[in-house]
């Protein structure tokens, strides 16, 4: 299914739905960050996606690192809540959503790196080579909010 992010764009269209959805900052013992790019949009992004019935955001993000890069994580703590009406996402099925994700800074307990059905590529990225990848400014938004170290959470 492909996709299309508006942010803060005249004209984009009206969301029709909002999902809670969860992303993950796993940094590795190298200081490099855990990043997939996704088959939807060609982008890299942290790994993330949206909560099932059934489970809580704890158990969204651990499933969700896990299908997107083979990794098993545990939640450290929680970086930032983001709502922002002005990010909307539109679905090639016709659903346009309202971003509501929960970003969490969570460390890798095993597994091995993999790649999925939503991922082309999954790599471990040295921060200083960031600015150079190709990446979603609300994505750029949750990782520079985690590199500030802050105790408090972000929520924007």
């Amino acid at each position: 299914m492909g996709r299309k992010d508006y942010y803060h764009e005249d004209g984009a269209p009206k969301p029709n739905s909002i999902v809670p959805a969860a992303s993950a900052v796993v940094i590795d013992d190298k200081n490099r960050i855990l990043l997939q790019k996704r088959r939807d949009n060609n982008l890299w992004s942290l790994p993330g996606g949206g909560m099932e019935l059934g489970e809580s955001i704890e158990e969204t993000i651990v499933r969700e690192v896990m299908e997107e890069t083979g990794f098993n994580v545990e939640v450290v703590k929680c970086i930032g809540i983001y709502t922002d009406p002005k990010h909307v996402i539109e679905y090639s099925d016709g659903e346009i959503r309202q971003q509501f994700s929960i970003c969490f800074a969570c460390q890798i307990i095993d597994g091995s790196m993999q790649v999925s059905s939503e991922s082309k590529e999954v790599e471990f990225i040295s921060l200083d080579q960031l600015e150079n990848l190709e990446m979603h400014p609300a994505q750029r938004v949750r990782i520079n909010d985690y590199l500030e170290y802050k105790e408090m959470t972000f929520i924007r």
